[in-house]
Parts: C-alpha cells; sequence; structure tokens
C-alpha cells in the first residue's frame, strides 16, 4: 500500500512537470492533461486513476508544493527587527516569488469555474494557514479562523492584482499589498471593539480551531467538525 502511494506521487509529480508547457495556451484543462498523458508516455486509464480530476488535481498540487516551499524558506528567514504587518507583507511576497504568473493566471481562470470554487477556496486558506504557522501563530480560539480569514482575502487579492501587473518589479503590487494589510489592521481594531459587547466575548470563547489546522473546518464549539 506504501508502495503503491509512493507510485502515485510519482507519477502525479511527472504529470505535473509534463503539464506546466502546455498550460499557457491549454489551461490547466482536459487537452492539457492529455498533452501531458502522452508526453510522459503513461496509460491514461492510469493517470486519471491517480488524477480523478485531471488538470485540477494537477494545479492543486502545484499550488501545494508552492506552499511546502514557503514553510520551509520562512523556518530560515530572519525577521528581527520588523513590525509583524511587515514580516506577512514578507511572507505574502515570498510566496508570490514561488508560482508563475502565467501557470497561476490559467489556475484562476479553472478555479473561477463553479464546479472547483471550494477547492480555490480551500488551497487559498492553507496557503494563510503556512505563513500563520510560519511567523509563529499559536492561536487555538476564534482567532484562530479571524487571521486565516483576513490574510486569505488580502492574498487572494493580490495575486489577482500581481498578474496583471506590468509596473517595473511589480511596485504596484507590492503597494496594493501594503494597503490591504492596513485594511486588515483597521478590522482588527474593529474586532477589538466589538469584543466589549455584552455577550459576544463568552460566544467566541467557545469556538476552538479544528483538527487539523489545515482546513477551515466549522465554528461548532470544541472544534467539532461535520
Amino acid at each position: 500500500m506504501k508502495n503503491d502511494h509512493l507510485e502515485a506521487s510519482r507519477l502525479r509529480a511527472e504529470l505535473l512537470e509534463a503539464i506546466t508547457p502546455h498550460v499557457p495556451f491549454d489551461g490547466w484543462s482536459d487537452p492539457a492533461f492529455a498533452a501531458a498523458v502522452t508526453d510522459i508516455g503513461v496509460d491514461p486509464t492510469l493517470a486519471r486513476l491517480v488524477c480523478p480530476r485531471g488538470a485540477i488535481d494537477l494545479v492543486a498540487d502545484y499550488h501545494r508544493a508552492a506552499d511546502r516551499a514557503l514553510a520551509e524558506a520562512l523556518k530560515a528567514q530572519e525577521f528581527q527587527g520588523l513590525r509583524f504587518r511587515d514580516k506577512v507583507a514578507a511572507a505574502v511576497r515570498m510566496r508570490i516569488g514561488l508560482v508563475d504568473a502565467e501557470l497561476v493566471r490559467r489556475a484562476s481562470s479553472a478555479f473561477a469555474l463553479p464546479q472547483n470554487m471550494a477547492l480555490g477556496g480551500r488551497l487559498v486558506w492553507e496557503t494563510a494557514d503556512t505563513i500563520w504557522l510560519g511567523l509563529g501563530d499559536e492561536s487555538r480560539d476564534y482567532n484562530w479562523y479571524s487571521k486565516r480569514l483576513t490574510l486569505s482575502g488580502v492574498f487572494s487579492a493580490t495575486v489577482l492584482f500581481w498578474i496583471g501587473d506590468e509596473s517595473p518589479d511589480h511596485a504596484d503590487t507590492w503597494a496594493f499589498l501594503d494597503h490591504r494589510i492596513e485594511n486588515v489592521l483597521q478590522f482588527e481594531k474593529i474586532k477589538g471593539g466589538l469584543l466589549r459587547l455584552p455577550g459576544l466575548r463568552g460566544v467566541l470563547d467557545t469556538i476552538r480551531a479544528p483538527e487539523p489546522r489545515t482546513a477551515p473546518g466549522s465554528l461548532s464549539a470544541r472544534g467539532e467538525t461535520p
């Protein structure tokens, strides 16, 4: 069973490498997936066994590979002397630097399709989780949700801006990112005021992060998931 899993992972990695030259022309699509299958000479039935959703499985692998690379990079990053907002901005910039703009542009089109929206949202959430964990976040209460929710919005909006940005060294993108982070800080101030409302803090104190902490989970008390 373990060997089968390793073989499946290896084949998916080969398919991912093979599909990327086709994505700029065909997108993360069935024709691109078929071309990748032909390129590496694998049986199409076997390819569909390891990638039931075809190219969509591979674009998810592409996204998660960048998250893993970011997690490793954050371990080695020195952030001494930086404000926390600057650490977040640096982590987002690092993550964007790990991917190809055209592949991401095509991915955004794929995830805009109704059948892929849920997966796209989950992947963005996973990226936000990777960043927060890499910056040392240990929250286990409602803050676990609010931090990842707000950063998911910042990350997805910044990526969409970035793929269309033609300014030198993406200067406009980084200015946009700084502005979005400022909006998040304003939200945190508002949230702090709301916590003083009678009864609200007691409700929020029942909320716990899900296990494992790599998915949105649910807002049920004690971290229970459906």
